[in-house]
């Protein structure tokens, strides 16, 4: 990248200007596009489980992948907010590419926190935000499954110097498709399985083997298949920051903050047509609205709890994010890991409320009416880390946190 200098009044000496975030009204247009292109395509990547190449292909046009990078590095310097209104515009016109973009970054998030102070790894964000280059993710493996705190394979050290990595990948969100993984993995031979690193791995220097295919009720399009992966690279690709500081400070809350934003789209996709569909009804009935009605009261309803749900959540992770202590508080944590299950258990509420709003218009697969891939997408979001696997782990740590004593009318701390 260019510097860019100014000159001073005075002395007329160059000072170098701090290059600028990307505008929010940009941020919104170039959004707003890719949005348009992902729509037209929403049907053909689902009927054909296809990866939406389409939508890609204008993610990268218009320079999204690398918006959350730094300005300094060469990116747009958007902010969790941001990023989180492009998950929520994308997923109400395609679910499989608004899960893909949030997953890409939700590890670019990760890598920006927490390495980017070091040479190899703002070297990569350069790259991505030039090349815009698409990151998967890989932390599901072997018989673990979602356990994403736990690893069983480590990375060796080679007498070469190099590090090494095979790992069961049985779930790896468009794998094949992307430019680079970034994969948790064990320290070490000797490192227990929570003790895990992060990883980036570069396409030039790993192969996947498929394992299992992706054929599914619905994200079809993330193409989501299990490989087994086989890598090596530098050691200056491990990042330095243990795992466990990263899950807790940014892994969990952007990834379900970012999902959220994508069940939520997906909730606003279904409640809009829902609408649409009773008002054309009310049109030709005149005025009389149809008998499934009420499930559209029931539907907004739902949308805008989720809603509010995430905007509370997002302004309590920006408010702790320059408190590395302060993001790994335990009601926090609690809070921010019971988001994920309650706006998936809102989002498939509404949609579902949406559909029987529209009855048999709805429940067909033709139709602008139709509510059926997006019931399919969003029926994914309870599963995505099960919900009953988090609320099991979370039974411990919800009974360290504080009852509320007041709902905030006295001026009390939460």
């Amino acid at each position: 990248m260019k510097t860019v200098y100014a000159l001073d009044a005075v002395t007329r000496a160059p000072e170098p200007i701090a290059p600028e975030p990307i505008a929010a009204a940009e941020i919104a247009a170039r959004t707003a596009r890719v949005a348009a292109i992902a729509s037209a395509h929403a049907e053909a990547v689902d009927r054909d489980g296809r990866f939406p190449q389409e939508a890609m292909d204008a993610l990268k046009a218009e320079r999204l992948l690398s918006i959350m990078v730094p300005a300094e590095l060469d990116g747009g310097g958007a902010s969790v907010g941001q990023v989180l209104d492009i998950c929520y515009a994308l997923g109400r016109s395609c679910a499989s590419t608004a899960m893909i973009f949030a997953m890409h970054q939700i590890k670019a998030a990760c890598l920006i926190r927490h390495a980017a102070h070091e040479p190899w790894h703002a070297g990569f964000l350069r790259r991505v935000a030039a090349q815009q280059l698409l990151l998967a993710s890989s932390t599901t493996e072997g018989q673990g499954g979602g356990d994403v705190r736990s690893s069983a394979a480590p990375v060796s050290q080679g007498e070469d110097g190099r590090i090494r990595l095979e790992r069961d990948a049985t779930v790896m969100s468009y794998g094949a498709q992307a430019d680079a993984i970034v994969t948790t993995a064990r320290r070490d031979d000797e490192a227990a399985a929570s003790d895990q690193v992060l990883v980036v791995l570069e396409k030039a220097a790993y192969t996947l083997t498929p394992t299992l295919a992706w054929e599914t009720l619905g994200m079809r399009g993330t193409c989501s298949a299990g490989f087994a992966l086989k890598a090596e690279g530098a050691q200056a690709q491990v990042l330095s920051e243990p795992y466990a500081v990263i899950h807790a400070q940014t892994m969990t809350p952007t990834a379900h903050l970012l999902w959220s934003g994508v069940w939520a789209g997906i909730a606003a996709s279904a409640t809009d047509r829902a609408q649409k569909f009773l008002r054309k009804a009310a049109r030709k009935a005149g005025g009389q609205l149809p008998p499934g009605a009420p499930h559209y009261t029931r539907a907004t309803t739902a949308l805008r709890t989720l809603q509010g749900l995430i905007h509370e959540g997002l302004a309590e992770y920006e408010a702790r994010a320059g408190d590395p202590q302060a993001l790994t508080h335990v009601d926090f944590q609690t809070r921010i890991t019971l988001l994920k299950v309650e706006v998936s258990e809102l989002a498939v509420s509404a949609v579902m409320s949406a559909m029987r709003a529209c009855g048999l218009s709805g429940y067909r697969n033709d139709g602008d009416a139709s509510i059926g891939r997006l019931l399919r997408d969003v029926l994914s979001a309870p599963i995505m880390i099960n919900n009953d696997r988090i609320l099991a782990n979370l039974g411990a740590s919800a009974l360290l946190s504080e009852v509320p004593q007041s709902l905030g009318g006295f001026g009390l701390a939460r």
